[in-house]
């Protein structure tokens, strides 16, 4: 947009720092720096703090549109990409939770969480929480996530009684993401099988659906795992569904260590919200009775057309885009934990995971989230950034005059300060939360 505009470009930089390799092509020096985090383009006469001149190719002697249009590009460029590849990923492999778009009807309630502090109990339908009327799970999920510690007001209905409650979702994880207890009737499929354990040992096999266990329905693996501790060590007997056949299997449970180092076989979905800190079903290191088999959701998997896909898209980045803006306007009042951003390293521990990950879609899904991410940071109004430049181009617009040089030498100076404590912060964070991760 700058080189359309007629701006002269000095520098096109992936990275900060000392210059590692480039080439320059005309005016321009594409270069690739020692430090990876981000990049940048250099435009004559951008920084107020350089000297200026009347080229009518600097930045600053630009038409304030002008200015505009380079400052938005970057930020539409990032959400276009996001739109794009989920349209792309859509068209080939639509994958996710099959109960994540149904109404949010609860199958189990933990014991002593917040869910069953307000008496919620099995086949409560949330007709409501907060301001959301008929949640889904996906969408219940997302109000829980943003407002650990604060109270929601929550509508259940049971029967034909409704009932009015108060619900405070408590903050999980080490990104500390709230959670209120409250699970779906969700399928119990196998997953990843752990070796020398009671189920692999008596033929339970990876994608089996446990049906019943000793003649109870299983409705979800919660009232598994619950049943579990009551009958200890007493052999229990399985009903399985298998290929269209249904199996009865035997087997003794043991008591054995549990714990987040559990391998858990996912879609690409699940594991993109556990990466980021959104999955609330964290469990600490303790023993238990165990047959030793972990959890996978039941998944919708099939292709969109074009027009279907790029609406999925749409929807699916524009819920994404509000829940960032909220999150962010929670941060600055104080009612989320800044533990819920990652910095550099946790987004190149994501990255790194989802790259490792069979398929290609998981590596997608999680650049689709980080481009937003980026689209939607680049806007809010901080000085030095895209937002900020905006946002002053709007006050110099009331104005009818531009800021002088040496006031907007000074925001940008203080912008400066603010950024490096808040890379700082997110990185300690990240340092912080990996430890975390580790520690026993």
């Amino acid at each position: 947009m700058a080189k359309l505009l007629g701006v002269r470009v000095e520098q096109f930089a992936i990275g900060f720092g000392k210059r590692l390799i480039g080439f320059r092509k005309g005016e321009t020096d594409y270069r690739i720096n020692a430090i990876p985090l981000g990049g940048y383009l250099k435009m004559s006469g951008e920084n107020p703090m350089d000297s200026h001149t009347d080229d009518p190719r600097e930045f600053v002697n630009h038409p304030r549109w002008h200015r505009f249009l380079i400052a938005i590009a970057g930020p539409a460029m990032n959400i276009a990409l996001a739109i794009v590849l989920l349209t792309v990923m859509y068209m080939v492999h639509y994958e996710y939770p099959a109960y994540m778009d149904q109404p949010a009807v609860v199958g189990f309630v933990e014991p002593n969480s917040p869910a069953a502090k307000i008496g919620a109990q099995h086949g409560d339908r949330i007709i409501q929480i907060a301001d959301e009327q008929n949640p889904t799970w996906a969408q219940l999920h997302a109000k829980e996530m943003l407002n650990p510690n604060q109270p929601l007001s929550v509508v259940l209905m049971r029967g034909k009684e409704r009932i009015e409650r108060q619900v405070t979702p408590l903050p999980t994880t080490v990104n500390e993401v709230g959670a209120s207890g409250w699970y779906p009737d969700e399928p119990v499929v196998v997953g990843d099988l752990e070796k020398n354990m009671p189920a692999a040992k008596a033929g339970i096999q990876p994608g089996d659906k446990i049906l019943a266990m000793d003649g109870q329905p299983i409705p979800s693996i919660e009232v598994m795992i619950q049943s579990l501790q009551q009958s200890k060590d007493k052999p229990v007997n399985f009903s399985i569904e298998r290929g269209g056949k249904t199996l009865n299997i035997a087997v003794q449970p043991v008591l054995a260590a549990v714990g987040p180092t559990q391998s858990t076989k996912e879609g690409w979905f699940s594991a993109l919200m556990r990466r980021l800190g959104f999955s609330s079903k964290s469990t600490p290191i303790e023993e238990r009775y165990r047959i030793g088999f972990s959890g996978t959701p039941e998944l919708k998997v099939g292709s969109l057309g074009f027009v279907d896909a790029l609406y999925r898209s749409w929807v699916e980045n524009k819920s994404n885009s509000v829940m960032l803006v909220d999150l962010v306007g929670k941060l600055v009042q104080g009612k989320i934990s800044p533990k819920t951003i990652s910095g550099p390293i946790g987004i190149a521990q994501i990255t790194g995971e989802a790259a490792q990950e069979k398929g290609w879609a998981p590596l997608f899904a999680i650049t689709a989230m980080i481009s937003l991410n980026l689209g939607i940071f680049n806007l809010l109004p901080i000085p030095i950034m895209d937002g900020g430049v905006i946002l002053l181009l709007f006050i110099e617009g009331l104005m009818r005059r531009d800021i002088s040089m040496s006031i907007k030498e000074r925001i940008y100076q203080a912008a400066f300060v603010f950024l490096v404590l808040f890379a700082a912060m997110v990185i300690y964070n990240d340092i912080a939360k990996t430890i975390a991760q580790r520690l026993p």
